[in-house]
C-alpha cells in the first residue's frame, strides 16, 4: 500500500479558469456521453454472453457448475488483469488503448458465434473479459479527466453506460439468438465494431488532454497526493472489499441465475425470463446514475450505506414473493444495490489521490472478480441443492453493509 501511495503517477490538469472554462467543460461533456456510450457497447456483449447461457447449456449440454465456470472464465481474465493494466497506464497512458480493448471484445465474440465446445465457449468469455480489463481503468480514468470536479457524477453517467448494455444485452438476446443456433451471434459484431470507431474518436481528445497534463507538469511540476494515514487506508479498503463482495456475489446470482430461478418456480418461458431480467439491469442503471450526483451532495459514505444495507429487506422477501412482486422487488433491488459502486469508486479514489488507474482497475476488477467466483460457487451450490435455495442463500448477503459504520469520513464532497 505505501509503494502505491508513494509512486509518481500522472496527474491532473487543476480546473479551468471560469471565463474560459465553458467550451472546454462543454467538450469534456461530450467525452463524457462518448465514453459512457462505448461502455453501453462493451457491457452489451457481456451481457449477451449470460443471457444466452440457456441456450449454451442446451445446445453444448452443459450443467449449472460449466455455466458458472463460463463467466468465472470471462470475470477472472478481467479482474486478474485490471489492476495490472490500472498501474501500467498511471505511468504510461495511451489514447489509444480503449480501442485495442474493444478489439478484443470482438474476436471473442466471433469466435463464439463458431463455438462447437465447452472449451472454445471458455476461451472466447476470456477474451471478451480481456477486452474489459483493458477497457474499464482507462475509461475510467477518461471520465475523471472530463469531470471538471464533479467525479461522483462523471463515473455515474460513465457506469450507466454499462448498466444500460447490461439491460440491453439481455432484450437483444432475446430477439436475436434466444430460438435461434449459436452462430446468429456473429451479428453482435457489429457492437465492438462501433465501440472501436468511438474509442478511435474519443482517443484523439484523450491524446490532447494528456499534452495538456504533461506541459503543465513540465511547468508546474507534479502536485502531491493528499496525505491520508496509512492505517485509515487499509481499513477502509479492507470494509469496501467485503461491500464488494456482499454486493457483486448477490448481483453474480441475480444476473447469471435469476432467468434460471423464473423458469424453475415460475415455469416462465425463456424470452419471459430474458425479459424480466433487462427489466432488473435496467433498474441497476437507474439506480448507478442517481448514486453518483448524490454522494457528489451528500457525502460517499452516506450513499455506501443505503445502498448496501438498504437492499437487505427486499432481496430477504425477493424468495417468498409471486411473480409480479418478484418483478417489483427485483426493480426495487437493483435501484438501490447499484447506487454504491460510484461512490466507492469515488471513496477510494479520494483515498488515494492521483492513482485512478490503480484504483479504477482494482475496484472493477474485484467487481469482475467477486462476480465470477460467485457464479462459479452459486453454480455448485445450485448443483447439489437448487436454483431457489441459491436465492433464499443469497437473500442475506446485503446485511454485511452493517460494516459501513466503521468506514472513515473523506470529508471530500463537492461544492455546490
Amino acid at each position: 500500500m505505501r509503494v502505491f501511495m508513494n509512486a509518481k503517477p500522472l496527474t491532473e490538469l487543476p480546473a479551468p479558469p471560469t471565463a474560459a472554462g465553458r467550451q472546454a467543460a462543454s467538450t469534456a461533456l461530450a467525452v463524457l456521453f462518448a465514453i459512457s456510450a462505448a461502455h453501453i457497447l462493451n457491457d452489451t456483449i457481456q451481457a449477451v454472453l449470460m443471457a444466452i447461457y440457456p441456450l449454451v447449456k442446451e445446445t453444448l449440454a452443459l450443467n449449472y457448475t460449466k455455466i458458472g465456470f463460463i463467466t468465472l472464465a470471462f470475470q477472472l481474465t478481467a479482474s486478474i488483469l485490471q489492476p495490472f493494466v490500472g498501474i501500467y497506464t498511471d505511468h504510461r497512458p495511451h489514447p489509444f488503448y480503449l480501442a485495442a480493448g474493444m478489439g478484443l471484445t470482438l474476436a471473442g465474440v466471433l469466435l463464439l458465434s463458431d463455438a462447437g465446445s465447452f472449451s472454445t465457449v471458455l476461451a472466447a468469455a476470456a477474451l471478451i473479459g480481456m477486452g474489459s480489463s483493458v477497457f474499464h481503468p482507462e475509461a475510467s480514468r477518461v471520465a475523471r479527466l472530463a469531470s471538471g470536479g464533479r467525479h461522483g457524477f462523471a463515473q455515474s453517467l460513465f457506469q450507466v453506460g454499462g448498466n444500460t448494455g447490461s439491460a440491453l444485452g439481455p432484450l437483444l438476446a432475446a430477439v436475436v439468438v434466444a430460438h435461434g443456433p449459436l452462430t446468429r451471434v456473429a451479428w453482435f459484431a457489429a457492437v465492438p465494431l462501433a465501440g472501436m470507431a468511438l474509442l478511435t474518436r474519443v482517443g484523439h481528445w484523450y491524446r490532447v488532454r494528456l499534452a495538456q497534463v504533461r506541459a503543465h507538469e513540465a511547468k508546474h511540476g507534479r502536485s502531491a497526493p493528499a496525505a491520508h494515514p496509512t492505517q485509515k487506508v487499509v481499513t477502509a479498503v479492507c470494509i469496501l472489499i467485503a461491500l464488494i463482495f456482499s454486493k457483486y456475489f448477490y448481483l453474480a446470482c441475480m444476473s447469471t441465475y435469476y432467468t434460471f430461478y423464473l423458469i424453475d418456480k415460475f415455469r416462465v418461458t425463456v424470452p419471459h425470463a430474458q425479459l424480466l431480467l433487462f427489466l432488473f439491469m435496467g433498474a441497476t442503471a437507474l439506480g448507478t446514475i442517481i448514486g453518483g450526483p448524490v454522494g457528489d451532495r451528500i457525502g460517499r459514505k452516506y450513499v455506501i450505506w443505503v445502498s448496501i444495507l438498504g437492499a437487505a429487506p427486499f432481496t430477504l422477501l425477493l424468495p417468498y414473493a409471486n411473480l409480479f412482486w418478484c418483478a417489483v422487488l427485483s426493480v426495487v433491488i437493483g435501484v438501490v444495490l447499484s447506487s454504491a459502486f460510484s461512490a466507492i469508486l469515488v471513496y477510494a479514489q479520494e483515498l488515494m489521490p492521483h492513482r485512478v488507474g490503480l484504483v479504477s482497475g482494482l475496484f472493477f476488477g474485484l467487481a469482475f472478480g467477486m462476480g465470477g467466483l460467485g457464479s462459479a460457487l452459486l453454480g455448485k451450490l445450485a448443483d447439489q441443492t437448487s436454483v431457489i435455495y441459491v436465492f433464499h442463500v443469497c437473500s442475506y448477503l446485503p446485511l454485511i453493509g452493517l460494516l459501513t459504520v466503521f468506514l472513515p469520513h473523506t470529508g471530500k464532497k463537492h461544492p455546490h
